[in-house]
């Protein structure tokens, strides 16, 4: 299985402290070697950075680490292959266009009859993962669904959320989906998240020795929510997610959230 991680924030950020978690078991302290990547919001763009290596032995993922892009969304993933080759068209996060926004997308599982079960028609995927090809069904069906017409965040990601749930009886479906504005995540089988706010205090990294006081970090206005596979830190209380639950997420706001069957 890969790993997620995802921020949303309500002041521009940056997810060095996170990430720097993360890379690690992208090799070292976990199986996923098999490339990975991230997308950073800024405004209306956005920019990604991806790599089929592992995220421990990565130079890019070096850079990131010591690069502070601050942004207000941020979706995450490394990669352990069970769909599609090793090959930077398979490496997530994948990006697409509708509605005048980049659409970011990083799955976590494995799908059955997907190509069966979800036929496309508008939106190729690039790559041969079962991922990809959940995105682009989904994409596909909010094209059917709302026309030319993006409609309000709750109702559009409500569906969404039925979406998933359908792609879930596939098989482990955990998903993080932006188009920018908000941030959307359901869960299969495996998936925390934690809201940080005043008053800020330290946290240690699980997977690498770096500890952080966020009280040195931040202001009292500050709000940070980050999603993760797993807990990233040792010493916070990170909410676990239900199978079928989902949660959206606007400048690290909790938005909506529900319960798919």
């Amino acid at each position: 299985m890969c790993e997620l991680l995802a921020m949303s924030a309500n002041v521009p950020t940056d997810i060095c402290f996170s990430f720097s978690g993360l890379m690690q078991r992208g090799g070292n302290t976990g199986p996923h070697k098999d490339g990975w990547g991230i997308t950073f919001y800024e405004g209306k763009g956005c920019r990604s950075f991806k790599d089929p290596l592992p995220s421990a032995e990565s130079a890019i993922a070096k850079l990131v680490t010591e690069y502070p892009i601050k942004s207000e969304a941020v979706i995450c993933h490394i990669r352990q292959a069970n769909s599609g080759a090793v090959c930077l068209e398979n490496t997530h996060p994948f990006v697409r266009q509708m509605w005048g926004k980049n659409w970011t997308y990083a799955h976590n599982g494995q799908l059955k009859d997907y190509q069966e079960k979800l036929p496309i028609n508008l939106h190729i995927p690039i790559g041969t993962t079962d991922s990809e090809h959940a995105f682009c069904w989904i994409l596909d069906q909010l094209q059917s669904k709302f026309g030319r017409n993006e409609p309000e965040a709750t109702i559009l990601f409500s569906y969404v959320a039925e979406l998933s749930a359908r792609i879930k009886n596939l098989g482990v479906f955990n998903l993080l989906l932006s188009n920018g504005d908000c941030l959307f995540a359901f869960c299969s089988n495996n998936l925390h998240w934690i809201t940080r706010r005043s008053p800020f205090g330290e946290a240690t990294l699980i997977d690498a020795e770096m500890r952080v006081n966020f009280h040195h970090e931040t202001t009292d206005k500050d709000i940070v929510t980050v999603i993760a596979t797993q807990p990233l830190t040792e010493d916070e209380t990170w909410h676990k997610m239900s199978s079928g639950q989902w949660q959206l997420f606007c400048l690290g706001e909790s938005l909506a959230s529900g319960e798919t069957l």
